[in-house]
């Protein structure tokens, strides 16, 4: 899986990382749905560390998709409920 992050690199993750992706997703979605801040900065801040630590960078020159593309690293929890309300609820709620 191909992740961007805004502002950044495009990594790309396998195996044992996607699963943790997915589980801090959980956690991230259900503090955007809360409005607890705390966890979502924590949250977010996993997931950060997470794509840049496990993933492996692509070329500044690589041109091909993102599977998930992740908002810029100072990115609010009011920001990051306007993204997810663009998005159809069967892909936020889990």
């Amino acid at each position: 899986m191909i992740v961007r992050i805004q502002t950044e690199h495009q990594y790309r993750l396998e195996g044992e990382a996607l699963r943790r992706l997915d589980e801090e997703d959980n956690l991230l979605l259900e503090a955007v749905r809360t409005g607890d801040e705390a966890a979502f900065r924590e949250a977010f801040a996993r997931i950060l560390t997470l794509v840049r630590t496990e993933g492996e960078p692509l070329p500044a020159t690589y041109l091909g998709p993102s599977d998930v593309i992740l908002p810029p690293p100072d990115t609010s929890l009011d920001e990051a409920r306007q993204i997810l309300a663009n998005y159809p609820e069967d892909l936020v709620e889990r």
